[in-house]
């Protein structure tokens, strides 16, 4: 892989060129940032931006003012390769808590498919209704620890308005669910996102995680992605870097809240 190429490439497809979430959301460009504004209760922040030290400054205070005329918290999503170098300190004095930093990781999606079965007894169904999802919100707060109201309603609203763009799995040993995860399809877009996968304790290290990358690997092969990307925490990217996936930057979100 040509890290350079393909984080160029992602740089232009995934985030200046980066599409609404859903059919109630807005990306629009204002000089040199991006933004999204989501629709009722979606996503709000800056995606991508290419800023010198000269007007870095204005251009931070641009998007706190507009986000506040909306009466919205928003997120400047800040990558380790982003200008100027001191950016994440400018947004900090401008205000903004930086939460963990996490990595961004990619992988082919051609080098994911493999016969990565998940244990005996435990099989891998699609989320596509109201029950889905509350199996998969169930699997979430267990592996992950914490409320899944939040992504119930993402799920609920995409499968309503989006279906074609999101993918969505469980992992279910006999009727109880054990680990889940989703992957957003953006049309022409060479990177499928994986997002969501957590394992419940007492299931993890018997190969249902890597199932379940395999087999979103093979949904996005068949729809024509090349690339499958993750933004990694320090916990999930060694598990990744051993299945094939490379570190091509860091991202850390930097929140600002009215």
């Amino acid at each position: 892989m040509d890290h350079a190429a393909v984080l160029a490439l992602y740089d232009r497809d995934m985030r200046e060129g980066a599409r609404p979430e859903s059919s109630d959301a807005r990306v629009e460009r204002t000089g040199n940032v991006v933004r999204h504004i989501g629709g009722d209760d979606g996503w709000n922040g800056v995606v991508w931006s290419d800023l010198d030290g000269a007007g870095a400054d204005a251009a931070i205070a641009e998007q706190i003012a507009f986000f506040m005329g909306l009466g919205r918290g928003f997120e400047w999503k800040l990558y380790g390769h982003d200008r100027p170098a001191d950016l994440g300190r400018r947004l900090r004095s401008a205000g903004f808590t930086p939460e963990p930093q996490e990595t961004l990781l990619v992988g082919e999606t051609g080098d994911q498919l493999v016969d990565a079965r998940p244990p005996e007894g435990v099989r891998i169904v699609p989320v596509t209704d109201r029950a889905g999802v509350e199996l998969l919100v169930e699997a979430h707060e267990k592996a992950f620890g914490r409320e899944g109201s939040g992504l119930r309603d993402l799920l609920l609203a995409r499968l309503a308005t989006d279906p074609d763009t999101l993918v969505a799995v469980v992992a279910l040993a006999g009727e109880t669910p054990v680990s889940s995860a989703r992957m957003e399809l953006i049309e022409g877009a060479a990177f499928a996102g994986l997002w969501g996968g957590g394992t419940v304790d007492g299931w993890r290290g018997r190969g249902v995680y890597r199932a379940l990358i395999a087999h979103r690997a093979r949904i996005a092969a068949d729809r024509g992605y090349r690339y499958l990307q993750v933004d990694a925490s320090d916990q999930s990217r060694p598990i990744l870097e051993r299945l094939g996936f490379t570190a091509l930057s860091t991202t850390t979100p930097y929140v600002y809240a009215p």
